[in-house]
């Protein structure tokens, strides 16, 4: 699991202290690819400058809550993400074109966290507790079991593989589409999800996940869900920068190419719009002065 660096960390720390410098650099260093995402995802540009400058807020105003338990890159993109789904559902889809695109839409109506389908009818505060101890054990191993799986693959160079599995738990597509987009038969992929299932099952079932009637289907929905705020598959950005300049060998290039056009990472696709040469740099003076103003206030109370 990729956690706070020590570089991220020394901002959190200033932040902290209510050092605005500190604040400023965090929002320099993100706000590129957080508004190439938003732009990509939502039609109007001033749409998107809102949710970027909304998202920056939500930060620093949650940051008690900020566990570390991922890097700022990937915990910016949920929240942003979930802004921009939440503009989605309020308004309508226009259009669906990317998978990923598919996916989140397809998605909308599902709890949060798939363990919620387990829930009591009459919880008490102690079930919260072990629900949420429980949850934990549960990510923890499922981001092994997978990374473990993903890593093998990319060891191995099996990117057919590689890009099933993404297709399947990522992006949540159906057996026969997966087949249909690879150019496999129904029949393998279904052995292969079976084999990747059976692989992360044995692999958790210490965890306590096991010995449910609805496990399958527990398992299948926590693994999207770790997979999504995690982003256990997606290119280093130094990846696709070297996608970009036309460095990476010919079955890398396929596969980040695959990862980012076909399957349509949102989180990639920001930093692919951020990384090129023709991608504006620095933030617009209006613009950043809007987000500096919403939220430098809470640097006094954080």
């Amino acid at each position: 699991m990729a956690r706070v660096t020590e570089a991220e960390q020394v901002l959190l720390d200033g932040i902290r202290r209510g050092d605005d410098q500190a604040w400023s650099r965090l929002v320099d260093r993100f706000h590129g690819r957080l508004q190439a995402f938003a732009r990509a995802r939502v039609p109007q540009q001033v749409d998107s400058e809102d949710l970027v400058q909304e998202t920056f807020v939500s930060f620093i105003k949650g940051l008690t809550q900020f566990r570390q338990d991922c890097n700022l890159e990937t915990y910016l993109f949920s929240l942003l993400r979930k802004k921009i789904v939440d503009t989605y559902r309020r308004r309508g889809a226009s259009h669906v074109c990317l998978l990923q695109d598919k996916a989140d839409l397809d998605g909308q109506d599902r709890p949060a966290d798939p363990l919620e389908q387990r829930a009591s009818t009459t919880p008490s505060v102690s079930w919260y507790a072990r629900q949420d101890e429980q949850r934990d054990l549960h990510r923890q191993a499922l981001v092994c079991a997978v990374t473990g799986l993903v890593d093998g693959f990319k060891r191995s160079l099996d990117f057919t593989a590689l890009r099933s599995i993404e297709l399947l738990f990522y992006c949540q597509r159906p057996n026969h589409e997966v087949a249909l987009i690879l150019g496999l038969s129904p029949n393998q992929v279904g052995v292969f999800k079976h084999r990747c299932l059976k692989q992360v099952r044995e692999a958790v079932s210490p965890s306590g996940l096991g010995g449910h009637e609805d496990e399958s289907a527990v398992l299948e929905g926590l693994l999207t869900e770790v997979w999504q705020s995690e982003r256990l598959s997606c290119p280093k950005r130094s990846t696709i920068g070297r996608y970009v300049l036309g460095t990476l060998e010919p079955q890398w290039h396929a596969y980040v190419d695959f990862h980012l056009n076909t399957l349509g990472c949102h989180f990639c696709r920001a930093n692919l719009d951020d990384l090129r040469p023709t991608t504006a740099k620095g933030l617009p003076r209006a613009v950043r002065t809007r987000i500096m103003e919403s939220t430098v206030g809470f640097l006094r109370n954080p």
